[in-house]
């Protein structure tokens, strides 16, 4: 949690808002992909990538 919350005072203090949901993303995809890999789901998850 120390990360996070390192992460997002950096992009505050450094007004790099644009780096906040582009990282959003990339986490929501990571754990899309980690919770759907071992499925019947899993087929159809990669065809879109």
């Amino acid at each position: 949690m120390g990360l996070i919350k390192e992460f997002f005072q950096f992009a505050w203090k450094e007004k790099k808002y644009w780096l906040i949901p582009m990282i959003l993303v990339f986490v929501i995809l990571g754990i899309f992909i980690i919770f759907f890999e071992s499925t019947a789901v899993a087929p159809f998850i990669y065809t879109l990538f």
